[in-house]
C-alpha cells in the first residue's frame, strides 16, 4: 500500500517536472520566436514598401534639364 503510494507520487512528481521545466519554457520559447519572425518580416515589408515608393516619386527639374542638354551614351574604353 505505502509502496505504491510512493510510486505514484514519484510519478506524478517526474510529469510535474516535465510540464513545468520543459514543455511550458519549450512552448513559450517557440511563441517568442515565431512573434519576433512576425515582427522581422513586417519590417522587412515596410522597408520594401518606402523603397518602392521612393523610387515612382516622381522626378525633379534637373532630369528635364539634362534631357534638353541630349541623350547621354555610355562608353567603355577599348584597349589595344
Amino acid at each position: 500500500m505505502i509502496l505504491s503510494f510512493l510510486f505514484f507520487t514519484f510519478v506524478a512528481y517526474l510529469i510535474f517536472k516535465l510540464v513545468f521545466d520543459f514543455i511550458i519554457p519549450v512552448y513559450k520559447t517557440t511563441r517568442q520566436v515565431k512573434q519576433k519572425f512576425r515582427d522581422m518580416n513586417e519590417q522587412m515589408r515596410g522597408q520594401q514598401g518606402q523603397q518602392a515608393s521612393q523610387n515612382n516619386q516622381p522626378k525633379n527639374n534637373t532630369d528635364s534639364k539634362k534631357s534638353t542638354l541630349g541623350e547621354y551614351i555610355d562608353f567603355e574604353e577599348v584597349k589595344d
